[in-house]
């Protein structure tokens, strides 16, 4: 059987981390919690887990989850985010690939608990992640945001039954703050690439948004919280493009 490394990036999770920490417990060998000087109780509770505690400066989530991989005792890694936890079914789904490794990184679903209700539509599930895997075989892309893991060539990919329980946001309200700070890194992202928003992208893009996650891809079937989902989502899409015009104009002024 071999020896597993969970590692986790932290930064103010008191109200998560332990939900984290203890879903893990059955399969880890190892867990390493890598936080950017948290301001809460995050550490105390990391410590009374008996895991290591590691303080090192934000990154970026890609840099930082790069960095927290490398302090892994084993190559094999489990990476998670502080507000998610393991299934039971995806924890003896764990358990079976630890007796037997067959592929270098696993993938699994994901199903997201927004202000108390599962998401089951609107393109947020099954969000599929890429997050067990042999740390000698892949490794964190270097992005801004929304950070994915890339295999090295040759590698090959499992699937693995069960979920990863992803407790987002706790009301509508840190939905918003949050879009506006992750389209603030968008935006730096696609101004770092040379991308240019139009004004058709400006206009239009939202509205194609709201119209695919709600009506496409069935928003509309989680109800209230479906809606509120897809209008956020929309309103982040118009204010990452407005950032990118605004930094380009900056540029020039």
């Amino acid at each position: 059987m071999i020896k597993l490394s969970v590692v986790i990036i932290t930064y103010n999770e008191e109200r998560n981390i332990a939900r984290c920490l203890d879903s893990v417990k059955n399969i880890s060998d190892d867990t390493v919690v890598v936080d950017s000087y948290s301001a809460d109780k995050t550490g105390e509770i990391c410590r009374s887990r008996g895991v290591r505690f590691i303080i090192h400066a934000f990154e970026g989530y890609a840099r930082s989850k790069n960095f927290a991989d490398s302090q892994a005792k084993y190559p094999y890694i489990l990476s998670l985010d502080a507000d998610e936890a393991l299934s039971p079914e995806l924890e003896q789904s764990i358990l079976e690939v630890k007796a037997k490794w067959t592929h270098d990184v696993y993938a699994m679903n994901r199903l997201t608990n927004y202000c108390g209700h599962w998401i089951r539509h609107g393109g947020w599930y099954p969000d599929t992640k890429l997050r067990l895997f042999d740390s000698r075989k892949a490794s964190w892309s270097d992005a801004l945001v929304h950070e994915s893991l890339i295999l090295h060539p040759g590698s090959h990919s499992g699937f693995l039954k069960g979920n990863i329980l992803h407790y987002s946001y706790y009301s509508i309200t840190e939905h918003v703050i949050r879009s506006n700070q992750f389209s603030d890194l968008a935006a730096e992202e696609l101004f770092r690439k040379g991308i240019k928003a139009d004004l058709f992208k400006l206009g239009i893009s939202p509205c194609l948004r709201f119209i695919r996650d709600y009506f496409l891809k069935m928003g509309f079937r989680d109800g209230y919280y479906g809606y509120q989902i897809a209008r956020i989502t929309a309103y982040a899409v118009f204010m990452k493009y407005a950032k990118l015009r605004n930094l380009y104009h900056s540029q020039h002024d």
